[in-house]
C-alpha cells in the first residue's frame, strides 16, 4: 500500500520544476514500461497492478504492486493503465550532423505535438532532435505518453536554435509556405529540417540560415497542416 507521502511524492513530478529538481519523470503504460525497460534507461521504481506483475518478471528495478484505486490517485492520465514508472532523466548527446539528416523544432509548444513528432523521427530512422529552449519539455508526461516508447531512441537536444543554425556545415531545410514542392525535392541523406510553431511557423530570425526552403503544395482550403503532420510527410518525401 502506498502512503500519502509516496503519492504526493509521485504526484510532484508531474510538476516541471519538480522534475528538474529531482531529475526523474513519470512513464505509463505496458507500451510505455516495456519500451523503458530493453532500454538504458534508469527505472527507480515500477507502480503495477495484480495484472502487469502476473506477465512481468524484471530484475531492472524493483515492483511494487499497488491496486486499480492507487493507481488512479497517482497517475497523470484519464485512464491509467496497469502500470507506472518513475524513471531518472539522461543527459543528451552532442551530435554531428554529418552524414544524418536532423530536426530542429522551433517553439513546438504542444506536448502532444512534440510526441508525435518525435515518434515519426523514431518510424523514419532519425535519430537526433534539437529543440528551441521554448519547445515543450521533452518529459512532459503528456510528451511521454505521445511518444509511445519512441523516446527511448531518439536523443533529445535543446538549444539556441540561432546559435545552432549559424555553426551548421549541412543542408538545412525548412518547412514554409513558399518553398520548393517537396514531391519533387531530392531525396536526403544529410542535413536538417526546421519545422516551426504551431502558429507562427520558424521565426523570422532564423529564415536567413535556411539553404532550402521546402512546401507540401495545397489542394484545398486549409490553411495550415499540423506540425506534427507536416513533419511526416516532409520526411516521408525526403528519406
Amino acid at each position: 500500500m502506498l502512503s500519502r507521502n509516496d503519492v504526493k511524492y509521485i504526484q510532484s513530478l508531474c510538476h516541471k520544476k519538480l522534475r528538474q529538481q529531482e531529475g526523474l519523470f513519470i512513464a505509463e503504460g505496458p507500451k510505455v514500461v516495456d519500451e523503458l525497460l530493453q532500454s538504458d534507461y534508469s527505472i527507480k521504481n515500477i507502480y503495477a497492478t495484480k495484472e502487469w506483475v502476473a506477465t512481468h518478471s524484471t530484475k531492472k528495478t524493483s515492483v511494487i504492486e499497488i491496486d486499480e484505486m492507487e493507481l488512479n490517485r497517482i497517475s497523470a492520465l484519464q485512464t491509467p493503465h496497469q502500470v507506472l514508472a518513475v524513471v531518472e532523466q539522461k543527459a543528451p548527446v552532442v551530435f554531428n550532423c554529418k552524414g544524418k539528416l536532423a530536426l530542429v523544432l522551433d517553439a513546438i509548444q504542444d506536448p502532444g505535438n512534440l510526441g508525435t513528432i518525435i515518434r515519426i523521427a523514431d518510424w523514419f530512422g532519425i535519430e537526433n532532435i534539437v529543440c528551441s529552449n521554448d519547445t515543450a519539455e521533452l518529459y512532459n508526461p503528456k510528451v511521454v505518453q505521445s511518444t509511445m516508447g519512441s523516446f527511448v531512441r531518439v536523443n533529445i537536444v535543446y538549444d539556441d536554435l540561432l546559435t545552432v543554425l549559424k555553426k551548421a556545415t549541412v543542408n538545412v531545410l525548412g518547412a514554409l509556405l513558399n518553398g520548393e514542392n517537396i514531391y519533387t525535392a531530392p531525396k536526403l541523406k544529410e542535413g536538417m529540417l526546421v519545422i516551426g510553431n504551431e502558429g507562427k511557423g520558424i521565426r523570422k530570425e532564423l529564415l536567413p540560415f535556411i539553404t532550402q526552403p521546402v512546401t507540401i503544395p495545397k489542394v484545398g482550403g486549409a490553411e495550415s497542416l499540423n506540425a506534427a503532420v507536416a513533419t511526416g510527410i516532409i520526411l516521408s518525401h525526403l528519406i
